[in-house]
């Protein structure tokens, strides 16, 4: 077991890997890191696969409370390790027996902030995915623990590490694009009205209540469980809790400002007529010190039209420079003599990503107890710009926000919503 009793150092330039480097070259120990997951579905595995492939762990542990996905995912890692991890339905249980130096996040959005806390209370360092919570005051309370402990918490942003995503940041960073007045933020996929389906009795193999956890007990629907949550709102934020992460934090990344100070949000359900109840479409405008920022969202009317269907556009003096993701990005001058710019992706397979860019860097900021390139702080901030969207939705009007003192000014109302109450035993962080 590593202990580290010093908070860590802010050096997390240092820590970030490039594109162009050999993943896991450097780095190797005796002794693998003791490593556990701890939400064993669909993307937690992808996050596993890195993690054992990178050679520096061992798997003593998988959690779930659905035994389903506890099955699949210990037959898909004896492709990655002869390891013969323990299966655990409680966190806790496994925290307690198994001691891991290393705890993978990857539950459901309203599961990460109790899980992650005790995870470093506990002695471990923590990947939790994105958004880091439910609510803000989660966020800070993820924060509190990880510098309290002094354990590194890396969050799941794997755009900060994507090659195309660096380059693209350095072009803007130099000015090439000129003063960014404008960033314009999107997703716009496919779908349609959907339908309802019947409420059923959970699947014998899932503890229905225990995934509920901290927030209200629903009636179990296989619309929510597995993948579907993040549609309903009080398991996740809808379309821009989580989608919108990873541009809200390429936004804060490319501008280095740390938040908003006003914020507006119109979003309704137009078209859907399923089980969920997050917004189908939804407009949030964000005012920041230096520029203005537009995120949008549809969950309908795919089509051919648009350019481009996902990410940001930046627009500069010089030109609009679009950040995507499995398009790269491109660079489009005022000047229309001057050629269009543009990087290729470099993406992992399955699902297109560069999660073992993520955790070389997870694990050079463990040794060299640095802060990690998308530490819980910024990973926190990040989010924070979502939930204020959402936030905003909510009320049915403009917030202001004192991102210091990360309260809305002069709005006792809004600000009961930086948390919610728990069900049952379990207790809010702080």
């Amino acid at each position: 077991m590593m202990h580290r009793r010093s908070f860590l150092k802010n050096t997390i330039q240092a820590g970030l890997v490039t594109g162009a480097m050999p993943l896991f070259s450097s780095f190797a120990r005796t002794e693998k890191y003791r490593t556990a997951l701890i939400g064993s579905g669909w993307w937690g595995t992808n996050i596993l696969q890195a993690a054992l492939q990178a050679g520096e762990s061992k798997l003593v542990a998988l959690c779930d409370v659905d035994e389903r996905q506890l099955a699949a995912c210990t037959n898909t890692a004896k492709q990655w390790t002869s390891d013969q991890p323990k299966l655990y339905r409680d966190y806790r249980e496994l925290l307690q027996k198994e001691k891991p130096e290393i705890v993978i996040v990857a539950t459901p959005d309203h599961w990460h902030p109790l899980i992650a806390i005790a995870a470093v209370e506990a002695g471990a360092h923590v990947y939790v995915e994105k958004p880091v919570g439910h609510t803000i005051m989660e966020g800070r309370a993820m924060v509190n623990a990880a510098r309290r402990t002094g354990k590194v918490m890396q969050v799941g942003l794997h755009r900060r590490v994507s090659p195309h995503n660096m380059s693209g940041m350095e072009f803007l960073k130099s000015g090439k694009a000129g003063k960014i007045g404008m960033v314009r933020a999107f997703v716009h996929y496919g779908g349609g009205p959907g339908k309802k389906t019947p409420d059923a009795e959970p699947p014998k193999e899932l503890d229905w209540n225990f995934w509920c956890g901290p927030a209200p007990l629903k009636n179990y629907n296989p619309g929510i469980h597995p993948k579907g949550f993040r549609q309903y709102l009080d398991f996740a934020n809808g379309q821009l809790g989580d989608w919108g992460v990873h541009w809200m934090d390429q936004i804060l990344w490319c501008t280095e400002e740390k938040y908003p100070r006003k914020i507006f949000s119109h979003a309704d359900r137009y078209i859907r007529q399923d089980n969920t109840d997050a917004p189908d479409t939804q407009v949030v405008t964000y005012q920041f010190e230096s520029f203005t920022a537009v995120w949008e969202h549809r969950l309908y009317a795919a089509n051919e039209a648009e350019k481009h269907n996902v990410g940001c556009y930046f627009y500069g003096t010089e030109g609009t420079f679009h950040m995507g993701w499995t398009d790269g990005w491109h660079f489009y001058p005022s000047d229309k003599n001057k050629p269009v710019q543009s990087a290729l992706p470099q993406l992992h397979k399955p699902d297109e990503q560069n999660i073992p860019e993520l955790w070389t860097d997870f694990l050079r900021a463990i040794k060299n107890n640095q802060l990690p390139v998308n530490d819980i702080e910024s990973g926190h901030r990040s989010t924070n710009v979502s939930l204020l969207g959402m936030l905003s939705y909510k009320l049915g009007r403009s917030i202001e926000w004192d991102g210091e003192k990360e309260l809305v000014i002069n709005d006792a109302e809004a600000n009961k919503l930086l948390k919610r109450d728990y069900r049952g035993d379990w207790k809010y962080p702080v």
